[in-house]
């Protein structure tokens, strides 16, 4: 995996106003978070920051670079990172200290690769996931997992366990989860086939409508005949 450097210096926590006079001076305000020491503030230059950190490689290592014999030549990943809503500036970071001969767990992003052989048949791929939690040397960490999806058919799915990994990379999960399969075309369609269907099943209400008005003229007929009677019975 590269490793990257990113220059790194301690900062004051107080008074609290510090916080924005670093992001005014183009700097951004972190933590760093150590295996065995005491979480760390510290500040990095925003644009340096930028440059370093990506969507497609997030898990990169990065090694601090620092005047504080403290922080100096220590290998981090990012553990989070905060962003304004709109503009997705960088407000605050997270780092994690990792031990480069020591194991641990990050999510790495899946690359899905090939076109799936249900896209003959009109078929739509739809991955499930957009990442894989692994476990690894820190200095094995992929960039990403590569996904071939062309042996695909419609229906058809694919799950963790079948993921190739590189090295010693192994993916870490207690079900056996799908990543990724290819929807019929008839999917898209559903929706319009339920509203032709709709008239059909209308037309027996129609025609119970129209035998509604049946129903008055035998009454009629009834009281018609219950009249006769009486002014039968005045003759005699």
């Amino acid at each position: 995996m590269e490793t990257v450097d990113l220059t790194c210096e301690k900062r004051e926590v107080r008074p609290k106003g510090l916080v924005n006079r670093l992001r005014r001076q183009g700097r951004v305000p972190g933590v760093l978070y150590g295996n065995l020491s005491a979480a760390t503030p510290v500040a990095v230059a925003a644009q340096e920051l930028n440059a370093r950190v990506n969507a497609a490689a997030r898990q990169r290592l990065i090694r601090l670079k620092s005047a504080s014999s403290d922080l100096d030549g220590k290998h981090v990943i990012l553990k989070q990172v905060q962003r304004t809503p709109v503009k997705g500036d960088i407000l605050h970071v997270d780092f994690l200290e990792v031990d480069l001969g020591k194991a641990l767990r990050v999510k790495v992003p899946l690359k899905f690769t090939g076109r799936p052989a249900g896209a003959i048949d009109g078929g739509i791929l739809q991955p499930l996931e957009r990442e894989v939690l692994v476990e690894c040397l820190p200095l094995e960490i992929p960039e990403s997992v590569d996904v071939d999806v062309s042996p695909l058919g419609v229906h058809e799915v694919l799950h963790v366990s079948a993921l190739r990994f590189t090295g010693n990379v192994r993916p870490i999960f207690d079900t056996d989860y799908p990543v990724v399969t290819v929807l019929p075309p008839t999917v898209a369609e559903a929706p319009a086939a339920a509203a032709e269907a709709a008239p059909e099943e209308a037309a027996p209400a129609e025609g119970a409508a129209g035998a509604a008005p049946a129903q008055p003229p035998a009454a009629e007929g009834a009281a018609g005949q219950t009249g006769g009677a009486q002014p039968g019975g005045a003759k005699r």
